[in-house]
């Protein structure tokens, strides 16, 4: 149960997980973001306004999957670090996914970082595609990880640190 291990069971991910049809459109938003507290910045950072906390701000987000082009501005402004981006359309074997991070070091591009799981749990080592930083005013950093198409909706985390050359 979520409130007793900090991990979502597999039906939350599933209540907001986009369609396989959705996924094959190209990248797309998912907020696993499951308690109801006030919180909002995710809807001011979509120029899209694909994210809806309603009907009060205490709701968890909605995202419009139909409108969603997976720019991953609302990764960074998340102060849960629930909001990922999965793009199944990236390789024929990848898929990309866009995670937040707020720790040092950051990895680099080229370089590959050890995927976690909800959990923590290790599933392998993954490419670095590109390193997005939050801005002046935000520590919090997208990594863009390459990974297996089987484990983009697994891998939400990276081991901080132990970076491995291309």
């Amino acid at each position: 149960m979520l409130i007793e291990t900090g991990i979502p069971t597999p039906e939350d991910i599933q209540s907001v997980t986009p369609s396989e049809e959705r996924f094959r459109k190209g990248p797309v938003a998912i907020a696993e973001c499951f308690q109801k507290i006030p919180c909002n910045p995710c809807t001011k950072a979509c120029v899209k306004q694909a994210i809806r906390v309603e009907p009060d701000i205490n709701e968890t987000p909605k995202i419009d999957y139909d409108v969603c082009n997976g720019c991953g501005a609302c990764i960074a402004r998340c102060p849960g670090l629930a909001i990922f981006v999965v793009d199944k359309t990236y390789g024929e074997n990848e898929a990309l996914v866009k995670l937040p991070f707020e720790f040092l070091p950051i990895p680099e591009a080229g370089q590959k970082a050890c995927g976690l799981d909800r959990s923590g749990k290790e599933l392998g080592w993954f490419r670095v595609e590109k390193v997005i930083p939050g801005g002046k005013k935000n520590m919090t950093y997208t990594i863009c990880l390459a990974v297996p198409k089987e484990l983009a909706m697994e891998v939400r985390n990276i081991r901080v640190g132990g970076y491995q050359n291309g």
